[in-house]
């Protein structure tokens, strides 16, 4: 047996089948929330199609599930103080759930955002508060293992996320993605109850900020609508002007407030520590390569490719299998080579990975699509070991909590802010293929004037009127210009991605450890 203290500071005691009972139902709760995250990327396509949107508004069902997750996290150690581990769990699962009835009940998009912006806050919760009670129910010798368990479905549940969702939109509809993971929730709120330990708390409610939480709401609001909105609304237009002018005040407000808490949500004096500075911006383009690949590849499959939705999942799921099992052997790695290198190792194979993809095109192959996957998802197991390690030793140890929540707050945010901007990146970069590639589509363009006449003659030979032939011929030449300039579009975001990555390396590098005498 081992003792642990639950949320009121007794004494509480688990056997080994305890232990185990209480992973399971506290992971079943956050694995559903996992999958939630990337099991929507597949579909993209569908939700442009039913709601008759382009890819900017579309990316919203993706990053506004990340957004609110990212500030929701700084709410897990108040729901835990105000509620208890056990009934905060019931809590969040409830929310996520209520959530997910919006998303699959409502006709418009704005709804579709909203119940996923009620999923991601239960995800955001849900993460820290799961990671703590497997950490405090394992005895101080088997923590690693606890954490190992709690890593592999961290990196195994954004993997399936993709391929389920494929083969659900393949043989139901893209709304029922989002009952997929449903079953996993009712299993931890029927259990959650029984095996989760923490009585609830007596007392009051605890204090809250709520002033800076919504502050930071409304910061992250600004940012991520300014990247989603660029092209609809234009840099120029009085909407955009608000939008920025808000969110600049908003986070100035909210720095200043943090500079002057007792106990700051975002501890913003950790940044004297060069280090540690260098590894949160290490952190922020991982977050944004992670998620950002996640997203791009299920969408460039089915748009580029015409992959159905199940394999444009399929063609990712080696690279996570991969990941997870190299992972145990990168961490031991990790003990024996600098963090730096391992880091700079991670971002260079995460960079040629995506240098790889920005060479696919319609004809590139399903088994290339997969090579370049786990090229670029391999770089992952060199980075996760190590870059939190070194973090955490470029700062006091008083400043641990305060470092681990800054440190998975920007990872979290590079996520959320990096498909916005990929996503941008991509629209913009077929827009101007477009423009030029139809610029090009003169009647001295022999190749264009080849394939109009062959195909007027295909439709002569079909049996369709002459009066048809060129008003079809000419939408088909159409299509094709549209088709190859959101290809180049693509493949320009995924240079932009892996110049992120190669850009990172300066900070990897920073995060290196000098000689005392030079350390300030």
């Amino acid at each position: 047996m081992t003792s642990e203290t639950d949320d009121n500071g007794r004494v509480e005691e688990y056997t080994p089948t305890d232990r185990w009972i209480i992973t399971i139902v506290a992971m079943s709760g956050t694995f559903c929330m996992f999958i939630s995250a990337t099991i929507v990327n597949v579909a993209i396509p569908s939700v442009m199609g039913a709601f008759g949107v382009g890819q900017d508004q579309a990316q919203w069902v993706a990053t506004a599930y990340l957004a609110t997750m990212v500030a929701s996290q700084l709410l897990s150690h108040w729901f835990v103080r105000a509620f208890g581990t056990r009934l905060a769990y019931v809590i969040i699962i409830c929310i996520w759930l209520f959530g997910t009835l919006v998303c699959t009940t409502t006709t418009t998009l704005d709804f579709l955002v909203l119940g996923r912006v009620l999923q991601g806050m239960g995800a955001g919760v849900m993460q820290p508060l799961v990671m703590v009670l497997v950490f405090k129910v394992y005895p101080a010798d088997k923590r690693g293992f606890g954490m190992g368990i709690y890593g592999m479905v961290a990196t195994l549940a954004p993997t399936f996320g993709p391929l389920l969702g494929g083969y659900v939109i393949d043989y139901f509809s893209w709304r029922t993605i989002f009952y997929a993971p449903v079953p996993l929730a009712v299993v931890g709120l029927i259990f959650g109850p029984i095996f989760i330990p923490g009585d609830r708390p007596r007392g009051p409610l605890p204090r809250f900020d709520w002033s800076s939480y919504i502050l930071l709401c409304i910061t992250l609001c600004c940012i991520i609508s300014m990247l989603s909105n660029s092209r609809r609304w234009g840099w120029d237009s009085n909407m955009m002007i608000y939008t920025i002018l808000i969110g600049l005040a908003a986070g100035i407000w909210f720095i200043k407030i943090q500079a002057q808490a007792t106990l700051p949500m975002l501890d913003f004096s950790l940044f004297r520590h060069g280090r540690f500075s260098a590894a949160v911006a290490v952190s922020f383009v991982f977050g944004m390569g992670n998620f950002a690949s996640s997203y791009m590849v299920p969408v460039f499959s089915q748009v580029v490719q015409g992959f159905t939705p199940s394999n444009a999942g399929l063609v990712m799921m080696p690279a996570g299998i991969l990941l997870s099992a190299a992972l145990p052997f990168t961490g031991r790695l990790s003990d024996h080579v600098p963090a730096h290198i391992m880091v700079m190792a991670g971002l260079t194979l995460f960079a040629a990975g995506a240098i790889l993809m920005s060479g696919a095109d319609v004809n590139t192959s399903f088994l290339s699509l997969m090579i370049f996957i786990i090229i670029s998802r391999f770089g992952l197991a060199f980075i996760l070991p190590s870059l939190t390690t070194a973090a955490f030793n470029a700062i006091e140890p008083e400043e641990l909590n305060q470092g681990a929540g800054a440190l998975n707050f920007l990872r979290q945010l590079g996520g959320a802010s990096g498909i916005s901007i990929l996503v941008i990146t991509m629209e913009n970069r077929a827009q101007f293929h477009g423009t030029s590639l139809t610029a090009t589509q003169t009647p001295g363009n022999n190749v264009s004037r080849e394939l109009l006449g062959t195909v007027s003659n295909l439709m002569g030979q079909h049996g369709l009127p002459d009066a048809l032939h060129t008003a079809g011929a000419l939408h088909y030449l159409g299509e094709i210009v549209y088709a190859q300039a959101y290809t180049l579009g693509f493949k320009d975001g995924f240079l932009v991605l892996a110049l992120f990555f190669i850009l990172a390396l300066l900070p990897a590098y920073a995060m290196r450890e000098r000689p005392l005498h030079t350390e300030k």
